[in-house]
């Protein structure tokens, strides 16, 4: 492990400093004035988060492509079980709600209760429905959906319900209370989030793999996107299945038992996360403690920390996630997350904490610090094409087009890596519909990317700047189904950004129209964030990207039975595995 992580370490000095270098030739075609050395100091800001993107995909691509088994290359663990061994530990599964619609949750559930059951282990598990739902009428539904829920399963398998009426400590909170009243009940506890859905065989291969491995401590599963018939979330999804692939197996390699923990479909080992992973409280400026809101890299790093190992499988077959079905409800989960990465500046320092754990938690604050940064560079960039005599003074026409290729090129790499996975496997293009139609979604989620990430950055930027005057986003439940998104809300929420890339793009087009294909790039998506919110909220076109393949996932060409028994929207009847002939 010194040696892998020595070598991520020099591929990520080397990039870092390569582009910084290229950056500073581009920026100084006369000597690096004022402009040039600002833009350089917001451009290293922005780096950290693109180059460990590169890097780990460039790895992943590399274990990928040479790798017979990446999944066992990266988790040896994996490698050690097989398909029957026996499952002898008693496994909680926790399912944490808050203001959540019942009949949705119980959705998820029952395949996955269904599979327990014909597993013939149903005796080792226990389902916990953990509620912080506040809601009166949502609370009044969950009681009652909820109590018919443990009555039909009353004889196959056991199913608890509790309801906090104060959610202190949020979901960390939740767990928290969980393993203080029957945490000593249990070897292992699966975690499920509200939109959270894991097949049967999914939890019993984790469970497997945690048996032959005291040492683990938390093994966490990848997680895709549930097939929708939201545009939004369907180019989205598209994209994150290309870039989580890559990445994940990368970052594994180096990482190994310093992995992440992304707070759900994933298996703790009781007993050290209840030992070793509590939460600290923070202190604000006024005195009044305050509870972590992004819990799950902590209790990762805490769990490390008291000599256990955290590892994360990476295959797309052990659960899934609704994702956001509009920019505005990204927008806010978003924002949840960038809170809670903030309050890990006053975490870094904890001690024991190994290295490893230290850049997670500082690369994670990093995430959102780039977007003022970003926010920044497209002021930048802004003012001085408006107030430059000759474009040639700011910066060199042929460094600066290689500096935006080679940008592009890491921004994009996560996802350019698992693409060309993709398309050098028959079957893999197959499942994505195609080379044809891939090519064509792996284009569209480009341009969607470029239009919505500049958007994000404004928001974050906004955002920070309100918590310095204590500005906080509080834990609400999610509108998970698809809805409409009018005009007139998507300008109140979004105006910031609209006015900013107007203002940009208008300057540039009448100071400096030549350079437009280059500042839509930082532009172009806050111009129009109202009428790009608008238009891929509209569920007859969500519908329609359904029925025609736009952002289609493996699961809609050939959907496992687990997610047939959901019957989603953007999946087909016609879409069951075929059968292969044993002949």
């Amino acid at each position: 492990m010194f040696a892998r992580r020595a070598a991520f370490a020099g591929l990520f000095a080397v990039t870092m400093a390569g582009s910084l270098y290229l950056a500073a030739l581009a920026l100084s075609p006369r000597g690096l004035g004022f402009f040039g050395t600002v833009a350089l100091a917001l451009f290293a800001f922005t780096l950290p988060w693109m180059v460990a993107g590169f890097c780990n995909a460039l790895i992943g691509f590399v274990i990928m492509r040479c790798s017979a088994d990446p999944v066992a290359t990266v988790v040896p663990a994996v490698g050690r079980v097989r398909d029957d061994d026996p499952v002898t530990a008693s496994t909680a599964i926790l399912l944490c709600v808050r203001n959540e619609l019942p009949v949705r949750t119980i959705r998820n559930l029952e395949p996955m209760l269904e599979g327990l059951c014909a597993s013939g282990y149903a005796e080792r598990f226990h389902l916990y429905l953990l509620s912080d739902t506040n809601d009166p009428d949502i609370a009044t539904k969950e009681e009652a959906l909820f109590s018919e829920l443990i009555a039909v399963w009353r004889d196959r398998l056991a199913i608890s319900y509790r309801r906090r009426t104060v959610n202190s400590g949020f979901k960390a909170g939740n767990i928290r209370d969980f393993c203080e009243r029957w945490g000593n009940r249990h070897e292992f506890a699966v975690t499920l989030d509200a939109d959270s859905f894991m097949p049967s065989d999914a939890i019993i291969r984790l469970v497997r793999i945690m048996q032959v491995d005291p040492k683990l401590g938390i093994l966490q599963g990848l997680i895709v996107g549930l097939p929708s018939t939201s545009l939004f979330a369907r180019i989205f999804q598209f994209g994150m299945r290309l870039g989580m692939r890559s990445y994940t197996i990368g970052s594994a390699w180096w990482q190994g038992d310093c992995g992440p923990y992304w707070g759900h479909n994933a298996i703790l080992r009781l007993k050290p996360f209840i030992e070793h992973c509590q939460l600290p409280l923070l202190t604000s400026d006024g005195g009044k403690e305050r509870h972590i809101l992004s819990h799950d890299q902590i209790e990762a790093a805490l769990m490390r920390a008291a000599g256990y190992h955290v590892r994360v499988v990476p295959r797309e077959d052990l659960g899934w996630e609704d994702n956001p079905p509009t920019l505005l409800e990204f927008m806010r989960r978003d924002l949840r997350w960038c809170q809670g990465n903030m309050q890990y500046w006053r975490l870094v320092t904890l001690p024991n904490l190994t290295p490893v754990s230290r850049y997670q938690l500082v690369l994670a604050i990093l995430m959102f610090i780039g977007s003022p940064a970003w926010v920044g560079l497209l002021g930048l960039a802004t003012a001085a094409l408006v107030l430059c005599d000759d474009p040639a003074d700011i910066m060199r026409a042929d460094l600066g087009t290689a500096l935006i290729g080679w940008v592009l090129l890491m921004w994009f790499s996560p996802k350019i890596a698992g693409a060309l996975d993709v398309l050098l496997a028959p079957e893999e293009r197959r499942a994505f519909g195609g080379p044809g139609r891939f090519i064509i979604n792996f284009a569209i989620e480009t341009v969607y990317s470029i239009v919505l990430c500049p958007i994000l950055w404004i928001s974050h930027t906004i955002f920070l700047f309100g918590r310095l005057f204590n500005r906080d986003i509080h834990w609400m439940g999610q509108v998970r189904d698809d809805h409409v998104v009018p005009f007139g809300l998507a300008m109140r929420d979004l105006w910031p950004q609209t006015v900013v890339g107007c203002v940009s793009l208008g300057l540039v087009m009448f100071s400096q129209p030549w350079a437009l294909p280059y500042i839509l790039l930082l532009a172009g998506g806050p111009a129009f964030a109202a009428p790009f919110a608008t238009i891929t909220a509209w569920p007859i076109l969500g519908s329609l990207a359904a029925r025609i393949g736009v952002g289609r996932l493996p699961e809609e060409t050939a959907t496992p039975d687990d997610l047939l028994e959901l019957a989603l929207p953007a999946i087909r009847s016609d879409s069951r595995p075929p059968v292969t002939s044993s002949v």
